[in-house]
């Protein structure tokens, strides 16, 4: 049987799935977390290797002699050398549209606690200030209806159309820019350049992957064009935004506030700016997280696995 070496198990099933069906394939090592240091070592004797987060870098790849397969346990797989692997002919594999409804609905929770800051008023009704109130009712910030608001998603690809629908369903006009408008039209979206979409929204989405060309492209200049009153939302990928520049942003008032699920650097570091900037939510990337997303992807990866063992690789990107 094939040796089948799992770097990081632990992020996807941190005890509440099951991976039996793995196992059944071949003689599984699973680590909870490996570093970089420790990849060479762990993967010596690997057949077939599966990664979340840890590296796989050109060098790990060359000093693997029985290396065939990779599997990347997560849509994006930059932790893996493609080139590299490619050069060994050792196909890699990757989970495509596991997290699509979950991504799509943390996108509106993120939203929504923009709009009413459900978590600050539970708190301030816990602390004993509704009892203390002299008014059946009282806001501690201002208070903002999406109906009739314009939602700009960039990226329209499968998230972003789920986005789409979830805003078209709150009476929203829906804008995007996108680099493929022929090919993902959809009703009642209307395509605009990437200037427009940041000028005329009322709440920015972002869903596109990241890429050199498009690394830190929400700067100053671009968030300078946003209405006051707007909200930025990044469910994507940290990278796509310069933080000091929206951190900046955010003091100042040039936009309203932002709802974050990934940073740069994650787990972020101690002087990342957005950390502590006002009116900014920031949760630990966890829209791809729930428990029937990491169910499909977990099914997904395993079934990865077997079809390169049926001499059938599927899923393959490079």
């Amino acid at each position: 049987m094939k040796n089948i070496v799992v770097l990081d198990g632990y992020t996807l099933n941190p005890g509440d799935l099951d991976w039996g069906a793995l196992e059944v394939l071949g003689n599984v090592k699973m680590y909870d977390r490996t570093s970089e240091a420790e990849v060479l070592t762990r993967a010596q004797d690997a057949h077939i290797l599966l990664t979340n987060k840890a590296i796989v870098n050109a060098d790990t790849i060359r000093r693997l002699p029985q290396l065939e397969y990779i599997g990347v346990t997560a849509t994006g797989y930059n932790v893996v050398d493609i080139a590299a692997a490619r050069g060994r002919q050792i196909p890699v594999s990757n989970v495509p549209a596991y997290s699509t409804a979950s991504v799509a609905q943390l996108t509106f929770a993120l939203l929504l606690e923009l709009c009413h800051h459900t978590g600050l008023h539970a708190e301030s009704v816990r602390a004993g200030e509704w009892g203390r109130s002299n008014d059946f009712s009282y806001w501690k910030t201002p208070l903002t209806e999406l109906a009739g608001g314009t939602l700009g998603i960039v990226g329209l690809g499968q998230i972003g159309q789920a986005v789409a629908r979830i805003g078209l369903a709150f009476g929203m006009k829906v804008i995007a820019y996108h680099k493929h408008p022929d090919r993902d039209k959809m009703e009642d979206v209307t395509f605009v350049d990437l200037a427009t979409c940041f000028r005329e929204a009322d709440v920015v989405s972002l869903h596109c992957p990241l890429n050199a060309a498009n690394k830190a492209f929400v700067n100053a200049g671009l968030l300078s064009t946003m209405k006051k009153t707007a909200f930025l939302v990044n469910t994507s990928r940290g990278p796509l935004i310069q933080e000091a520049d929206l951190a900046r942003a955010l003091a100042e008032g040039v936009i309203a506030g932002a709802a974050l699920d990934v940073l740069s650097v994650e787990p972020p570091l101690a002087d990342n700016p957005l950390v502590t900037a006002p009116h900014t939510i920031i949760t630990p990337h966890i829209a791809w997280a729930t428990q029937a997303a990491r169910k499909r992807l977990m099914h997904t990866a395993v079934e990865n696995v077997k079809a390169f063992l049926g001499g059938a690789p599927q899923n393959i990107i490079n």
